[in-house]
């Protein structure tokens, strides 16, 4: 199967605060491989392979101060790629991923419900919501 992307969903009423992070649409996508998901959000990059995928929900909405930009939670060391404060797609994983041991990542992509159905398709044992 091909690479398939997913672009990040841009609240208009942030597009400027995000800018000068360096996160606009052509900097940030969620591209799933058939191994493995990327994520790219401006400068910062995550990565998986579909094996490591615990669980792929959907959540939100949020409030702005923890879904804007890159944030990492406090509480769980959970990593937010967030561009909107609408929906978006939790992934948790089974080894925590990058350098602090993210257990999760929430992606606030365009089409939640499609990148959910892509990850659930090509990683079946990652359980659903």
């Amino acid at each position: 199967m091909a690479n398939e992307v997913f672009e990040f969903e841009f609240d208009d009423r942030y597009r400027r605060l995000l800018g000068l992070l360096g996160l606009r649409p052509d900097t940030c996508r969620v591209v799933v491989g058939d191994a493995d998901v990327r994520v790219t959000f401006g400068p910062w990059k995550a990565a998986s392979d579909l094996g490591n995928l615990a669980g792929v929900e959907l959540s939100g909405p949020y409030s702005a101060i923890k879904a804007i930009g890159p944030r990492v939670s406090l509480s769980d060391r959970g990593l937010t790629f967030g561009t909107s404060t609408r929906q978006g797609v939790c992934l948790r994983f089974r080894r925590p991923i990058g350098p602090l041991r993210h257990p999760g990542l929430t992606v606030t992509v365009a089409d939640p419900k499609a990148l959910m159905e892509r990850l659930l398709a090509r990683a079946p044992g990652s359980g659903g919501p």
